[in-house]
């Protein structure tokens, strides 16, 4: 149902950085960037996968409240490599790759913080080992 989501972030270029290297393990790019003329002069740019960007970052002197976003992945190895490129790129462990049964018998996350304490997820609902 959701067709796009968006985040405020404090700092620019080190959100782009965090989420570009976050994001390269699910196929994900920052797809476009608004021109400043048309957002008051602040930075804007959507991330997402073929051609349509479906996460937005907005430059602002504070960050929202924590929010959460699971971003889906296509197989549990595209979820560890996820979670492994955002701690390399800063982020802050929140519940490291593995099922959780809880929430379905072929649930598989990772949780990270990200530069301004979101918390951003990668799932796959898929069983171990299929593609």
């Amino acid at each position: 149902m959701i067709d796009h989501a968006g985040i405020f972030v404090t700092d620019w270029e080190r959100s782009k950085a965090f989420y570009d290297a976050a994001f390269a393990p699910l196929g994900a790019t920052l797809l476009r960037e608004v021109p400043e003329a048309f957002t008051g002069g602040i930075k804007v740019g959507g991330y997402g996968r073929d051609g349509k960007p479906s996460f937005w970052l907005t430059e602002s002197k504070t960050p929202g409240p924590g929010r959460h976003y699971a971003i889906s992945a296509s197989s549990h190895a595209e979820v560890d490599a996820f979670h492994a490129a955002a701690i390399a790129a800063g982020a802050k462990d929140n519940g490291a790759p593995g099922p959780r049964p809880q929430y379905h018998p072929h649930y598989y996350g990772a949780f990270v913080l990200d530069p301004d304490g979101n918390n951003i997820e990668a799932v796959c609902h898929r069983p171990a080992g299929t593609s």
